[in-house]
């Protein structure tokens, strides 16, 4: 029997999230996130079906927050906008002010 050499595996590069999207579904909370690359990013929320819809945004926040933190090492903030449809939601998300580069007259 013939062994495939194993390979490492790189993480996928997806673009920092720049819009997220909430959708309450019977079978449970949908997001889609998109990204400053053009890419998308669809799942399932982790979290019960019958969570009240406030605390289904939190999540989806923390969601977004630590993916930008976990791949891209920037911080951001996410602001939801007022609902179109009562099972919908979107928000904006983008970097905070902690984010930007020091001045270049600064010295360490």
């Amino acid at each position: 029997m013939v062994r495939r050499k194993k390979e490492k595996r790189k993480r996928p590069y997806f673009g920092i999230p720049k819009e997220i999207t909430l959708l309450a579904t019977p079978e449970g909370w949908l997001t889609s996130v998109l990204t400053t690359k053009g890419g998308m990013l669809c799942g399932r929320l982790d979290v019960p079906i019958n969570t009240d819809p406030q605390d289904a945004r939190a999540a989806a926040v923390v969601m977004v927050t630590e993916l930008a933190r976990d791949f891209h090492n920037t911080h951001v903030e996410v602001s939801w906008d007022p609902p179109e449809a009562p099972w919908s939601w979107t928000a904006r998300v983008s970097p905070t002010a902690d984010n930007e580069p020091p001045p270049a007259d600064a010295e360490g």
